[in-house]
């Protein structure tokens, strides 16, 4: 699979089989993606990976907060948000619970489904960036770029990934269970596995704008 194949395998997957990675793969994809740019060289990123047992662990202490998280410390997105983001963010919405049929006026059902970004969708690994809390906008877009580059090389290596801000309002939990020291922050979660090619809201294929939408080629 080459870097195109591989930008156009990679999607957002909400439904992993039960089969592990390996240690090694796990290990590679990481150290790969840490081949990312970064300006001045400085890699502001820490990640953790984690499975099996240690990972059950966290998810229960996790189910066990789900009522009284905070709110994410960074925002996923800015509030009140305008065209034409607002309509892409409620078109991706629609779409995704219109693939498990849950009506929007089923508001039990969609709590239920978001309730399992809290569980990593069941991917069996999960993996946590986080970034030095100091640091500044650049920063964290060189930590964008390693969260692309690690799901690219996941999609190469045919493994599923899902990146997830919603783990942000969990940052003090999981700081404290990875045991990674302050002022670091979590940036992203990773839920990290193998697709689960029958679950229908992996059906689920996202459009992108059109180029004159959003691109100019100029003295060209």
């Amino acid at each position: 699979m080459d870097v195109s194949q591989a930008l156009r395998a990679r999607r957002s997957v909400r439904a992993f089989t039960a089969q592990v990675p390996s240690t090694s793969l796990v290990q590679q994809l990481l150290q790969d993606a840490a081949l990312a740019a970064s300006g001045g060289n400085l890699q502001p990123w820490r990640v953790v990976a984690i499975t099996g047992q240690p990972l059950a662990d966290l998810l229960a202490q996790v189910r066990a907060q789900s009522q009284s998280a905070p709110q994410e410390d960074v925002a996923s997105y800015p509030p009140s948000l305008w065209e034409p983001y607002r309509t892409r963010r409620f078109v991706n919405g629609e779409e995704l619970y219109r693939c498990i049929g849950i009506p929007r006026e089923d508001k039990a059902g969609r709590l239920q489904q978001l309730a399992k970004n809290a569980q990593l969708f069941g991917a069996p690994v999960g993996v946590f960036v986080f970034i030095d809390a100091r640091m500044g906008q650049p920063q964290w877009l060189d930590v964008g770029i390693y969260l692309q580059s690690l799901m690219l090389r996941a999609a190469e290596e045919g493994l599923a990934t899902c990146a997830q801000g919603f783990w942000r309002r969990y940052t003090p939990l999981l700081r404290a269970q990875l045991q990674i020291p302050e002022p670091y922050t979590l940036a992203c979660a990773v839920a990290l596995g193998y697709e689960d090619v029958q679950a229908p809201i992996n059906a689920l294929r996202t459009e992108r704008a059109e180029f004159a939408e959003w691109g100019q080629l100029q003295g060209f």
